[in-house]
């Protein structure tokens, strides 16, 4: 018989797993939508007379033909007043007179099966006057194209920190400057989006992959109307999300509404082709940058400024950017920093949280820019970082941009990656290649990143129960959902250690809004930082119920019993009566536990170095080594976080080297070939990864844990581009922007031999 390693591993490997598209629903109909071919334009006409009359369309539906069709709700960033940047620029469910991105909804059709649907679709006419489209926050911020009549592009503005005096960047021995653009990019989990909406009565139940069944809940019920309590969601078994899945999009907005006013089931489920026209975006900065030291290589001052591309409509992305200015001094202690922000409206689809959301922008500046600091004052870049690392004994440590880290030993996590990779060997082996003129160059990278994990105040705290039945099991329940997390491993393997119980004896109930009425959710890298601390919380609780109970049947005081291995002793008696969770249920009745548990904010961190080897005439880049040190305090289970750590890097070797929105000169962005278009890094260009870790427990939450799920998305992007700039020998930090494609490289790596032949 197969050792699973996780307990979810035996379901979904074996194809046994439950997902969306496969839950049947007797009368329930498929939703295909019709999109628009412009990114930017006036919709004259949407005429779905013809779908209509199509065998097996039960309706065809535009704007016009639901003028009660409520717009898509927007969420707003913990800390951030985001209504005024929502105000004026709503997002409709399916676009009436305007459309602003590629592939907005703009009609949908019901059929009873989806080849049905999409048959009806293809015969939905459109009219759309194309207006100039504009997809960076550069040709934005020019003003020629208003993507909302009378309104600025510029949705919101924020900083973090204090302006620095001139005199600073006057006095300073060495002043660096850079420019960088963070890379576009698509999640691409493996699972779309997905959701079924059934009728029951007076009630409606949503199934949908979704990181936040509550929210997701809330936001429905709004829309229609309705008190919460009249709608259930339940996320089955989900294909991946990387922060994708956690909003109330517009074919969501349409498929409930449809469902509840013809009274049956429907259902999209969402295709590789829309998801990669319209799913949500992350990433997606211009970024300009200052840094000062003194001769010693001692930081003085940081300056960021970010136009941050959000798409067409403010939603969460629109205070996204806030992660990066709040988190722009990483590691280092800097005196003086000021970090600035404007979120830009584009003709692109918007701007979500990806894994990593705002701190991978933020690590990847100050990394690469560390690096070209080191340059200017001739000092070797790995001395530089230790030299303005956070001390340990700074914890807790208040930033100038308004954070403060809990607990960090920086300076352990890089010297643990350095002699991991063999830094020595490795800087060797690049010297002699630069004196080889037939060796292709090679180079070494580093990056050390600090990131923020849990969420932000007022969202950092999660809800659950615990109940015993009379067998002795125990059912724990809370608000998260899973997308292959572990959580079904890692939850039950808590309680039962906490309750001294076999594993077997503890099970998960989760992702249901009528099992567990309040919750918060799967973001943000809080699981076992926030749900894993309230399981623990609430198995305290048990315990003590559990010891009262007894304590009441003996008629002793509850001091005089003990809890041991699942079981209540009277330690006063001679016998040494003891009454195991089953007993005690069987005598007193059901027994259950429940409450609201407030975490704190925690920062993980890390160093991660690359090795890269880089054909100039080629423009290929090949990553000889990763190595990738995080520290998320305490592990729970060190399996299922080597797993993160290694997705979350190979996910990070896709921003440095392989992925990126490209668009065409109408806006419409280049995707004919799906997959061949965009690319994303496979088995065959996955170099070897070795993980690491340090622990330094967080005093946030008793168990001592930190986020562990985005840690490569942060660090190693700015590791292997590091690593191509030392191999090239690269001092502008402009010639190289991600994604390193080939044509990018080989065009870096000739201005580079035109400056050094000067």
């Amino acid at each position: 018989m197969a050792q699973w390693t996780r307990r979810e591993d035996e379901r979904l490997l074996t194809g046994r797993g439950r997902y969306v598209a496969d839950i049947q629903v007797p009368g329930c109909l498929d939703a295909a939508f019709v999109r628009s071919e412009a990114a930017h334009g006036v919709v004259r006409a949407v005429d779905c007379t013809a779908a209509r009359d199509v065998p097996g369309v039960v309706g065809a539906w535009s704007a016009a033909d639901l003028p009660d069709l409520p717009p898509v709700p927007h969420t707003l960033l913990a800390k951030l007043s985001t209504d005024d940047a929502v105000a004026g620029r709503e997002w409709p469910a399916l676009a009436k007179d305007r459309v602003r991105y590629p592939g907005e909804a703009l009609a949908v059709v019901l059929g009873e099966d989806r080849y049905r649907a999409e048959d009806g679709a293809a015969e939905v006419t459109v009219t759309i006057d194309p207006l100039p489209a504009v997809v960076t926050p550069t040709a934005a911020l020019e003003d020629s194209v208003r993507l909302f009549d009378g309104l600025s592009n510029v949705a919101l503005s924020g900083e973090a920190g204090e302006p620095i005096d001139v005199s600073v960047w006057e006095d300073a021995d060495a002043v660096v400057e850079a420019t960088y653009r963070q890379n576009l990019l698509m999640p691409s989990p493996m699972e779309c989006r997905t959701i079924l909406a059934v009728p029951e009565g007076d009630r409606l139940t949503i199934h949908s992959g979704h990181q936040m069944p509550h929210r997701l809940r809330r936001e429905l019920a709004a829309l229609l109307g309705w008190s919460p309590d009249r709608i259930r969601v339940v996320v089955p078994d989900t294909g991946g999300a990387f922060g994708s899945k956690s909003a109330a999009f517009p074919e969501f907005v349409v498929v409930a509404h449809l469902a509840v006013k013809l009274g049956r089931p429907v259902r999209w489920i969402e295709d590789r082709k829309e998801s990669m026209l319209v799913a949500t975006r992350g990433r997606g900065q211009d970024q300009s940058v200052r840094l000062a030291a003194d001769a010693d290589g001692r930081l003085l001052a940081y300056e960021m400024k970010i136009d941050a591309d959000i798409g067409a409509y403010p939603h969460l992305g629109v205070g996204l950017p806030m992660q990066t200015v709040w988190m722009a001094t990483g590691a280092y202690t800097t005196p003086r920093v000021h970090a600035t922000l404007r979120s830009v409206l584009t003709n692109t689809m918007v701007t979500y949280p990806y894994r990593g959301a705002g701190r991978p922008e933020a690590a990847i500046a100050i990394e690469r820019t560390m690096d070209l600091l080191a340059r200017r004052l001739g000092m070797d870049p790995i001395e530089l970082r230790r030299r303005n690392f956070i001390p340990p004994d700074a914890f807790p440590y208040e930033t100038p941009t308004g954070r403060r880290y809990d607990s960090g030993n920086y300076a352990a996590a890089l010297d643990l990656a350095l002699e991991t990779i063999g830094y020595d060997t490795w800087r060797a082996e690049r010297d002699r290649r630069r004196h080889d003129p037939d060796a292709l160059p090679l180079g070494i990278g580093v990056s050390c990143y600090v990131e923020r994990s849990g969420g932000e105040r007022g969202g950092l705290h999660e809800f659950g129960s615990l109940t015993v039945e009379e067998d002795g099991t125990v059912t724990a329940r809370c608000g998260a959902a899973p997308s292959g997390q572990g959580h079904e491993t890692v939850f039950p393997a808590l309680v039962a250690k906490v309750l001294g119980v076999p594993e077997a004896q503890v099970r998960l109930v989760e992702g249901d809004t009528d099992e567990q009425p309040e919750g918060l959710g799967s973001f943000a890298s809080r699981s076992a930082q926030v749900a894993g601390a309230m399981f623990q919380h609430v198995a305290a609780l048990l315990i003590d119920e559990a010891r009262a109970r007894a304590a009441r049947l003996w008629g002793v005081p509850a001091e005089e019993t003990e809890w041991a291995d699942g079981t209540v002793l009277n330690a006063a008696h001679d016998g040494a009566a003891a009454m195991s969770l089953g007993d005690l249920v069987r005598a007193t009745g059901p027994l259950r536990v429940e409450d609201r548990y407030e975490a704190g904010m925690a920062f993980p961190f890390g160093a991660h170095v690359a090795v890269t080897e880089v054909d100039p005439d080629l423009g290929t880049v090949r990553v000889l080594a990763l190595v990738a040190v995080d520290d998320c305090g305490v592990v729970l289970n060190p399996t299922l976080v080597r797993g993160q750590a290694f997705g979350s890097a190979v996910q990070g070797i896709g921003q440095a080297l392989y992925e990126g929105m490209t668009f065409d000169d109408d806006g419409v962005p280049h995707l004919a070939g799906g997959f061949l278009d965009y690319l994303l890094p496979t088995f065959a260009e996955i170099p070897p990864i070795t993980i690491k870790d340090t622990c330094t427990p967080s005093p946030s939450t008793p168990l001592g844990a930190k986020g562990a799920g985005e840690s490569g998305c942060i660090g190693t992007p700015a590791a292997i581009v590091n690593a191509v700039a030392d191999a090239l020998l690269i001092s502008d930090p402009d010639l190289l922007q991600m994604p390193l494609t080939p044509d990018s490289v080989w065009r870096a790596a000739r201005a580079a031999e035109q400056e050094h032949a000067r």
